[in-house]
C-alpha cells in the first residue's frame, strides 16, 4: 500500500506558477542521449520530508550521487504529487504534465510493487533502495513500554490525518482511538514536533519522517505501529521509460555501487534516517 506523500488536491495553482516555467532538456530515451547532454534529469516529490524539502533531502542527494556515479551532472525536477501513482508515472516518466514540465529521465521514490508495474507498461520500475514503514514514536517517560495501542490509554497521539498512518489509526479497532488522535498535522515530521513539545505522548507517521525529526533523541522510542496492516511496509525504487533499457541498467549499476560502498547508507544517515532494505 502506498502512502500519500502530501495532500494531492491543493497543489495545482501553485504548480502552474512555480513549475510551469521550468525548462529542461528534451527527454532522453537512451543512455547515449543522456551522456551527450551531460545531465541526468531526476524527478523527486516536492515537500516530502526527509526526502526533499526545498531542494534538499535524501532523494536529492541520492539523485546527485547516481548522476555522479554515471559521470553526469544532476538536473533536479521537483514535482507535486497528483491523485495517484499512475498519474505521477505518466507525468514524470513517460509523457509529461499538461502544465509543461516533465518527463524526467529518472524518477525516484516509486513503490516497487508488481501491481503498479502491471498497471504501467510504459515504464520500468527497478533499483529498490529503501524500505519504508509506518511507525509510532513515544515519550519513554510517559509510556515506557508498548505492546499495543492500549499502552497510550486515552492520552493524545499526534498524526497527520490525511496519510496512511492517519487512516490506520482512525480505523483501528472500529475507531476505538479516534477521540484521542490529534490529526491537524500535514505530515509525520509535524506530528513528531508536537511530541517533542509535549502536546502528545506519541506521534505516528512514516518511519523516515519520525527518525529525521527526532534525530536519535534518547527521550523517545520509535517502533513499528502495532497494527497488522502496518507491519510489512513497502520498498521504494526508481522508474524510467520502458524503452530506456540501457539507462535503467546504468542506474542499477550505479545504485549497486552506492550500496556496496556504503554511500547509500551515508546519504540516509545525513538525513538522520536509518537505511533499511528488510
Amino acid at each position: 500500500m502506498k502512502p500519500t506523500p502530501m495532500n494531492r488536491r491543493h497543489w495545482l495553482a501553485a504548480a502552474a506558477a512555480s513549475l510551469g516555467a521550468v525548462a529542461l532538456p528534451a527527454p532522453a530515451q537512451s543512455l547515449d542521449a543522456v551522456r551527450a547532454r551531460g545531465k541526468l534529469s531526476v524527478a523527486v516529490y516536492n515537500d516530502m520530508p526527509p526526502f526533499n524539502v526545498g531542494g534538499k533531502g535524501i532523494d536529492v542527494e541520492l539523485g546527485r550521487a547516481l548522476a555522479r556515479a554515471m559521470g553526469l551532472e544532476m538536473s533536479l525536477l521537483p514535482f507535486p504529487a497528483d491523485d495517484s501513482m499512475n498519474d505521477d508515472l505518466r507525468n514524470m516518466v513517460w509523457k509529461g504534465h499538461y502544465l509543461g514540465y516533465g518527463p524526467a529521465d529518472l524518477m525516484l521514490h516509486v513503490p516497487v510493487e508488481r501491481p503498479l508495474m502491471q498497471d504501467n507498461p510504459k515504464v520500468t520500475i527497478f533499483a529498490p533502495y529503501y524500505r519504508e514503514r509506518i511507525a509510532i514514536a513515544r515519550d519513554l517517560a510517559q509510556v515506557p513500554q508498548m505492546e499495543s495501542l492500549d499502552a497510550f490509554g486515552k492520552r493524545p497521539i499526534a498524526v497527520a490525518g490525511l496519510t496512511l498512518a492517519g487512516w490506520l489509526l482512525i480505523g483501528a479497532e472500529q475507531g476505538r482511538y479516534r477521540q484521542q488522535l490529534l490529526t491537524s498535522y500535514k505530515d509525520g515530521t509535524e506530528a513528531a514536533a508536537a511530541l517533542v513539545k509535549g502536546e502528545a505522548v506519541a506521534a505516528a507517521g512514516e518511519q523516515s519522517e519520525l527518525e529525521s525529526a527526532l534525530g536519535g533523541d534518547a527521550r523517545f522510542a520509535i517502533e513499528p505501529l502495532p497494527l497488522p496492516q502496518a507491519s510489512k511496509g513497502w520498498v521504494v525504487g526508481c522508474a524510467v521509460k520502458r524503452e530506456a533499457t540501457d539507462l535503467a541498467q546504468a542506474v542499477q549499476a550505479a545504485m549497486n555501487g552506492l550500496a556496496a560502498s556504503g554511500e547509500l547508507k551515508r546519504i540516509f544517515a545525513a538525513g538522520k534516517v536509518n537505511w533499511a532494505m528488510s
